[in-house]
């Protein structure tokens, strides 16, 4: 099952599916890439040869190898992995599984910032408005 969601994936670049196959399939996948950049940086051909050869017993389609390998490896030359994402879609309708979308993250997609949540130390304590809000009767009642 992976190696044939590993095919479709490589060839069109998105596939949808549940939630717990796309988590299974994405270190599947990764694993196969870092073996396509890895025969690219080789410059011994038998290496090479080689990490094609173990790629090729995992996914088992040899047009999506060969396309790995000649074309696709470039869109992650400039990443150290995390080749995919994953968008959670919803229910489906027949059967109410969890659906998402997993694809291919683009080589110059520098993903999304985290936003920090403010500390307890930027609030103010409780102690000091406490003693502003007598100060600031005091003058009114005089």
């Amino acid at each position: 099952m992976l190696a044939n969601m590993a095919a479709s994936l490589i060839q069109h670049g998105r596939i949808k599916t549940t939630v717990t196959k796309a988590k299974a399939l994405r270190p599947f996948i990764e694993k196969v890439i870092t073996k396509a950049k890895q025969a690219a940086a080789k410059a011994d051909k038998k290496d090479a040869l080689h990490l094609r050869r173990l790629a090729m017993s995992d996914v088992r389609d040899e047009n999506a190898v060969t396309l790995l390998f000649n074309e696709k490896y470039k869109e992650f030359a400039n990443r150290n992995g995390g080749y995919t994402r994953i968008y959670k879609l919803g229910m489906r309708v027949s059967d109410a599984a969890e659906m998402a979308l997993i694809e291919f993250v683009k080589a110059d997609d520098t993903g999304y910032k985290k936003t920090r949540r403010k500390s307890a130390k930027s609030k103010k304590p409780a102690a000091e408005t406490a003693e502003a809000a007598p100060a600031a009767d005091a003058p009114a009642q005089a």
